[in-house]
């Protein structure tokens, strides 16, 4: 598993998004691009985690922030989830890679039959994470976990990039 740092270039990304194709290397956030990678269609914390996401991308845009959503799921179990979950401002990515999740240290976890909300779980799939990557492509803030549960609030990460950018406040953890 890859260990990315702060301040150091993140893995090139390109998938496949409800929308359209799309690439890292593309974007030109104002001041950050935050990709958060969800368990997928099966997870009943995801359905709730992404729908905040949903919820506030307007106000992560007024701060210049980009989001991206995305999972290792297929477009129909994507589609499915943009439709179930009333997703209507999110750009929501699918069918991450092993490779992919391994290139960003994404936990890996075997699937285990269906889920609280009578969902299959798929054969592999990847543990939440949450990345913040600057303009330059330079990795800022990152947080990832081998559980569905615990996860940063949105609101909190928000108030914490405001602060961020007020303070002109360098990345942490740059340190081996």
């Amino acid at each position: 598993m890859n260990v990315l740092k702060p301040r150091q270039p993140v893995p090139a990304l390109e998938v496949d998004t409800l929308d359209g194709s799309w690439s890292l290397a593309d974007q030109t956030p104002e001041n950050f691009m935050m990709i958060v990678f969800y368990r997928g269609l099966h997870c009943p914390i995801c359905t709730k985690y992404i729908n905040e996401l949903d919820r506030l991308s307007d106000d992560f845009a007024e701060i210049g922030v980009q989001t991206l959503a995305l999972s290792g799921d297929t477009r129909e179990r994507a589609e499915q989830a943009r439709q179930d979950w009333e997703l209507s401002n999110l750009m929501v990515g699918y069918g991450i890679s092993v490779e992919q999740a391994r290139e960003w240290g994404l936990h890996r976890s075997a699937g285990r039959g269906k889920t609280s909300i009578g969902i299959e779980e798929p054969a592999e799939f990847s543990e939440p994470g949450l990345f913040i990557v600057r303009p330059d492509h330079t990795l800022y803030w990152s947080q990832i976990s081998t559980m569905p549960f615990a996860r940063p609030h949105f609101r909190e990460v928000i108030g914490s990039l405001k602060f961020a950018l007020e303070k002109d406040y360098p990345a942490r953890g740059e340190l081996s």
